[in-house]
């Protein structure tokens, strides 16, 4: 079983006329992503590559019933994009797009609390259930077997080599979940972990964290606050980052000792999280536990 997306989910791409965003539509479609129509302001009523294009996210809805949106805009454009999805009722809104300013996110998570909105990102690699659907960056070429490991990752790369890792092993993905590695993003660790932790067919779990916030360590504290148990096989990069300097993405910063790697390492260990010292040690490290359990 997946989380979030699944085969039946129906998907517009905001800003689908743009370079990459056409170019990432036909990788989705590859991969049997139910793309349905695609927002351009002022672009309405054109069709690329079967597609109708629309001039708003309301639009699109009211036109293909669509839950489900792709943002490939500009920095500058998207934070009005995520809000025009929000408001349109699109149930999951993935947001590729990097370099929104921290005060447009602000208010876009404060008005996401009154919501029950799934905003994925943004600066993020997307969601993808393996076999089924995939809405975002993610390579088709490494998510080809659908299974029972789910991902929850801040590093788009090191997400793609995890799960070719475990594919590797024998085993395959349910569904793998980019978060984003801004400073703020819309949905964090801990709302992807209890989604999962839910999942009946979900039997592993692979947290991939980095230095900055405490997103990871929420998280892993809740899931032991709740008594909910599944095994979990966790990684944090960064452990040689200098504190005060930004390393790769906008939120792996370190402001206190509580976003340090080793500091996050230590309470993810207290909570029961099995931490790896390398990435490479992920794809036999959920061998041995989903042998184990």
């Amino acid at each position: 079983m997946s989380i979030l997306i699944n085969k039946n989910n129906k998907v517009i791409i905001q800003g689908m006329t743009g370079k990459e965003g056409l170019f990432h539509a036909s990788q989705m479609i590859s991969y049997g992503t139910n793309i349905v129509g695609g927002v351009t302001p002022g672009k309405g009523g054109k069709i690329i590559n079967d597609i109708p294009i629309f001039n708003t996210v309301e639009d699109a809805v009211y036109n293909t019933g669509c839950d489900v949106s792709a943002i490939f805009v500009p920095y500058n454009f998207a934070s009005d994009a995520i809000m025009e999805s929000i408001y349109s009722g699109i149930s999951i809104i993935v947001c590729i797009t990097e370099g929104i300013p921290i005060s447009d996110m602000i208010r876009i998570k404060q008005f996401l609390k009154k919501k029950n909105n799934y905003l994925i990102g943004p600066n993020c690699p997307g969601i993808i259930s393996s076999g089924e659907s995939k809405v975002g960056i993610m390579p088709n070429s490494v998510f080809v077997k659908k299974g029972n490991v789910g991902i929850i990752s801040r590093s788009g790369t090191l997400t793609y080599e995890a799960a070719d890792q475990i594919i590797k092993m024998g085993y395959g993905i349910s569904t793998a979940v980019g978060v984003g590695g801004d400073t703020i993003v819309g949905t964090n660790v801990k709302d992807i972990l209890k989604l999962f932790l839910y999942d009946k067919e979900t039997k592993c779990i692979v947290i991939i964290g980095e230095i900055g916030g405490e997103s990871e360590i929420n998280a892993v504290k809740w899931m032991n606050n709740n008594k909910i148990k599944k095994p979990i096989i966790g990684f944090i990069a960064g452990k040689t980052a200098p504190k005060g300097k930004i390393m790769g993405h906008a939120g792996a910063i370190i402001n206190k000792n509580i976003e340090t790697a080793q500091y996050k390492i230590n309470i993810m260990k207290k909570n029961g999280v099995n931490i790896v010292q390398s990435p490479a040690e992920i794809g036999k490290t959920v061998h041995d536990f989903i042998n184990g359990y």
